[in-house]
C-alpha cells in the first residue's frame, strides 16, 4: 500500500533531521577528538555523512522516496514525477526537519541550542563548486535509477562522500542543509550570508544535471511514476 501524503511529509521530515544532526554532529565530534588536524575532522565528517546516507535512502525511499532536499524535489518535479503542491510540502518539511536535526546536535554536545554561523564560505570557486556539487548529485540519482534502482542509496552515499573532497565547499549540495547549517556555528556551518549564492548554485546545478542526463537518454518516459523511487541528500 503506497504511504499517505501525511506519511511521505513525516518521512521527509525525519529523515532531513536525522541527516543534519549527523552532519553537524559529527562535524562537532571530530573537531573535538582531530587534535586540531582539519583534514582529520573532515575525514571524520565526511564518512559519517555518506554512512548516514545510505541508511536513510535505504529505510525511507519505500516512504517518500527519500529526497531530503529541495535540489532532488525540484527536479523530479520538472520532470513532472511529483505535483508542485507534493513537492512544495516536501521542501517546507525539508527545511523544518533540517533545522531540528540541527538544534538536536547542538543539545547532544551540550553546545548552545541557537547560533549563527561565523564560517565564511564565499567566492566564485565556492559557489561553482557548488554547482558541481549538485551537478554530480542529480546526474547520480536519475542515471542510477535508469539501470539499478536499488543501488541509488549506496550511489548517493559513496557520491558525497567523494564529493566532500574533490569539491572545495566539501559539498553542501542541498539548499535545506545549507540554510539549516548556518544556524550552527560549528565545524560543518557556513556564513548566512553566504547562504544565497550556495543554493543560487544548487539548483542551477540541479538544472544543468537535468538538461545533460536528457541529452544522454533522449524523451524517454520516467522510470518511477510517483516520488518513491526518487532518494537523495
Amino acid at each position: 500500500m503506497a504511504a499517505s501524503y501525511a506519511q511521505r511529509l513525516g518521512a521527509e521530515f525525519i529523515g532531513s533531521a536525522m541527516l543534519l544532526a549527523t552532519v553537524i554532529g559529527s562535524g562537532v565530534m571530530g573537531e573535538t577528538l582531530s587534535g586540531g588536524n582539519v583534514a582529520i575532522a573532515l575525514l571524520a565528517n565526511t564518512l559519517a555523512t555518506g554512512a548516514i546516507l545510505v541508511v536513510l535512502i535505504t529505510m525511507l525511499g519505500p516512504i517518500s522516496g527519500a529526497h531530503f532536499n529541495p535540489a532532488v524535489t525540484v527536479a523530479f518535479s520538472l520532470r513532472r514525477e511529483i505535483s508542485v503542491a507534493d513537492g512544495t510540502g516536501y521542501v517546507l518539511a525539508q527545511g523544518a526537519g533540517a533545522l531540528l536535526g540541527v538544534l538536536v546536535a547542538h543539545a547532544m554536545f551540550d553546545l548552545p541550542v541557537w547560533q549563527l554561523s561565523q564560517k565564511v564560505r564565499s567566492g566564485w570557486a565556492q559557489g561553482f563548486s557548488e554547482w558541481v556539487a549538485a551537478f554530480g548529485l542529480i546526474a547520480t540519482i536519475l542515471l542510477t535509477l535508469r539501470v539499478r534502482p536499488e543501488a541509488v542509496a549506496t550511489s548517493v552515499g559513496l557520491y558525497i562522500t567523494a564529493a566532500y573532497w574533490f569539491t572545495a565547499s566539501t559539498s553542501f549540495a542541498n539548499p535545506a542543509v545549507t540554510l539549516a547549517r548556518a544556524f550552527s556555528d560549528t565545524f560543518a556551518g557556513i556564513r548566512l550570508a553566504d547562504v544565497p549564492m550556495f543554493v543560487a548554485a544548487q539548483f542551477l546545478g540541479s538544472v544543468g544535471a537535468l538538461a545533460v542526463v536528457h541529452l544522454l537518454t533522449g524523451k524517454e518516459q520516467p522510470i518511477a511514476s510517483d516520488p518513491v523511487r526518487s532518494p537523495a541528500e
